[in-house]
């Protein structure tokens, strides 16, 4: 089965790689030699991140149409945030994006959280990847935007685009260690509201140039009536050209490494087996709940787990 959804994902049969990203959020068994067969590819990744209601998914749909009108072929990851209760998901934001669900030029896969405090999907590496193996030209993930926690897809995009609005004005200070650091463009949506110039121009004299020395751009937007869009689109492809080595995704790999390896030791750890060995513990009396890990952990290492 494994073998025919790569050959079929490389072709790009939507049907098979919605499957695929199925298989891998439920962690069905032999999803993880799967990835490990999955080629080495360099598909550009552009993340569209920033506050709730600056207009992100109006304007990654207006972003889909320019790139259709070049003949590309565009795969687009949307995360929506999960009930606290229920993990799960209004996904309401993708009635902006309606028009290219039959596109053949275009695949949307709407992604829950799942409780993920990064803005993310805890499987976000795993199905941007799967979305590299198939021929699309660009991939591009919507976040959340719940804040400063977000900075995840500062290491899964090759350009993060973050989106404001003109009465962000007064929350720049506070984003500035957050969001503010991540962006490799602005993007200042909804710019028919008043002050919009104002705010433009005082967000382009906090900006400092990068650490490759290139000055974060600023673009104008109004996404509802396409307005700014292809310029956007400029200001983004000109960023990818450059081809710049992301520092912060080698973080984000050793992040993915640590919770991979976590999982890995843990396998064979059960919760409720714990439970019953401590409430053992406890009749014989002085349970100590140090001594009790440790010579746990001790055992595990024994049987090289």
């Amino acid at each position: 089965m494994w073998q025919s959804l790569l050959q079929d994902l490389k072709q790009g049969n939507y049907k098979s790689l919605a499957r695929c990203i199925s298989l891998v959020e439920n962690e069905v068994a032999g999803y993880e030699v799967f990835l490990q067969q999955l080629p080495l590819t360099t598909t550009p990744v552009i993340g569209i991140t920033g506050p709730p209601g600056a207009g992100k998914s109006t304007l990654v749909d207006s972003l889909i149409a320019v790139l259709v009108e070049h003949g590309k072929k565009v795969a687009v990851l949307c995360v929506d945030p999960s009930s606290a209760f229920n993990l799960g998901a209004l996904l309401g934001d993708r009635i902006r994006m309606s028009n290219w669900y039959n596109h053949p030029d275009v695949y949307i896969r709407s992604l829950a959280t799942r409780g993920s405090l990064g803005g993310l999907h805890p499987k976000i590496l795993e199905i941007t990847d799967l979305c590299k193996t198939a021929p699309f030209d660009y991939i591009i993930v919507e976040t959340v935007g719940v804040g400063q926690s977000e900075i995840e897809i500062a290491g899964l995009a090759d350009v993060t685009v973050v989106v404001l609005v003109p009465e962000a004005g007064d929350e720049v200070q506070t984003m500035k260690a957050g969001l503010m650091e991540i962006a490799d463009v602005f993007v200042v949506n909804k710019a028919d509201r008043p002050d919009a110039d104002l705010f433009v121009r005082n967000l382009g004299l906090l900006l400092a140039p990068s650490n490759s020395g290139i000055k974060t751009a600023v673009v104008k937007t109004v996404a509802t009536e396409k307005k700014g869009i292809k310029e956007l689109w400029q200001q983004i492809d000109e960023y990818i050209q450059l081809q710049l080595t992301n520092e912060r995704r080698s973080w984000l790999l050793a992040e993915k490494a640590y919770f991979l390896l976590q999982q890995q030791r843990m396998k064979d750890v059960n919760k409720q087996l714990l439970k019953l060995q401590i409430e053992t513990e406890m009749t014989k009396g002085h349970f100590n709940l140090y001594q009790f890990v440790n010579k746990k952990a001790g055992t595990m290492n024994h049987t090289g787990l």
